[in-house]
């Protein structure tokens, strides 16, 4: 079948790939321990399974408004601004099939052909990959474990171009765990009031957050700012929810406005019955998201101290999501049992064969001389494969 241009520049999730080849390495038998995928282990808190159950038996069952359900547009509303100090009215808040859906729609709505969107990088996979979707140009700012892999505002001015139309901002970042201070935010708002650029910030890890420090939005700086600001979320990471797909965004009424047209004439509305399950989420007891935070907590200090332990691995210490970002490019050209590693792929494809241990190569996230660890699964599971893996990196000669 002849496919369109469109089709030809698709590209496939990393990170589900990964997933995918160690699911299909476990039905073949392999013991394989999975530390791919960006999804929290724990489940979804059982008042909002309730909250869900409950719709369903009264029939919310249905279509509802493309935008969502007006009531979980308020609770969303009045979130934001209790939570993050933005005013946007419901009628600026759209509900979707989870905060990539987002993404993507807003990028076929804000750029095109001709277009850059700058992302610091590292950065995750479908940043890029979606502004390509769209026809535009991802412009990658690289940072390093030194930066904390975080930009300046004077970085930021220098990659600005006559072409540049966006800027996209992940705070805490997948896949370094990076969390930018108020202090860093606000030198890099200076910059951007000083231009037009469109602002997509990303705070779906936003509750998920160590050591003290403080989560805010940078579109809460500055009036101006907000104007030109898209705020995205949802409910998969801080709510375990990351099968219902629901998430949502909050921006300029005339980009809403747009952007319930184009959701009207493509997937209408997010399941009906998640709605109200988000709706509960958001106005329920938080009490499960303090513990799976404390749990988080506890595994990332067990596993950087770990890979800090082995030999030719350097990791920073992530102060948000449940990441950790190890810089491992000092092991690059060496060998065993017949892989010669050069690459991130390489590590990844060496680690999953001879380790059992599915990790991300770092090339997908715009850095190769990493790879991308989640500890979003027991603690069990991370003694056992970190051991599976230092031994496999101790054989590299």
């Amino acid at each position: 079948m002849q496919l369109s241009a469109f089709a030809k520049i698709l590209k496939p999730s990393e990170t589900l790939a990964v997933s995918t080849k160690a699911k299909t390495l476990r039905a073949q038998g392999r013991d394989v321990i999975d530390f791919g995928l960006g999804e929290p282990d724990f489940n979804t808190p059982e008042n909002v399974i309730r909250a869900a159950e409950h719709a369903m038996a009264e029939g919310v069952t249905k279509y509802t408004p493309p935008v969502g359900l007006p009531e979980l547009r308020r609770v969303i509303s009045e979130k934001l601004k209790r939570e993050n100090d933005l005013d946007f009215t419901p009628e600026q808040i759209v509900v979707s099939c989870g905060a990539k859906h987002v993404l993507y729609n807003l990028a076929m709505l804000l750029v095109g052909s001709g277009d850059e969107v700058i992302i610091p990088g590292p950065c995750w996979v479908t940043y890029p990959a979606q502004v390509e979707m769209a026809g535009a140009t991802p412009v990658i700012i690289p940072t390093t474990a030194d930066e904390d892999f975080k930009i300046t505002g004077e970085v930021l001015r220098r990659y600005i171009t006559p072409q540049t139309r966006g800027f996209i901002l992940n705070s805490p970042c997948n896949p370094t765990g990076t969390v930018y201070t108020p202090e860093e935010l606000e030198d890099l708002a200076k910059v951007l009031l000083d231009t037009d650029l469109f602002i997509v910030t990303d705070e779906i890890y936003e509750h998920i957050i160590f050591d003290g420090v403080k989560q805010i939005s940078i579109a809460s700086l500055d009036p101006a700012l907000k104007e030109r600001s898209i705020i995205v979320n949802g409910f998969s990471k801080t709510y375990s929810m990351t099968g219902w797909r629901l998430g949502y965004c909050a921006g300029p009424a005339n980009l809403i406005e747009m952007y319930g047209r184009l959701q009207s004439q493509s997937t209408s509305n997010a399941t009906s019955f998640a709605q109200v399950a988000g709706i509960e989420a958001l106005t329920g007891p938080q009490d499960t998201v303090a513990m799976m935070v404390a749990e988080f907590e506890r595994r990332r200090n067990f596993v950087v101290e770990q890979l800090n332990a082995m030999p030719g691995v350097a990791c920073n210490m992530p102060r948000g999501a449940f990441y950790v970002f190890p810089k491992v490019d000092a092991l690059y050209g060496k060998s065993a049992q017949g892989h010669t590693v050069k690459t991130s792929m390489d590590m990844a494809d060496y680690l999953l064969d001879e380790a059992g241990v599915a990790l991300v190569p770092g090339d997908g996230f715009c850095d190769d001389r990493y790879v991308r660890i989640s500890y979003a699964t027991s603690m069990e599971s991370l003694q056992t494969g970190l051991e599976r893996m230092r031994q496999a990196l101790q054989q590299l000669q």
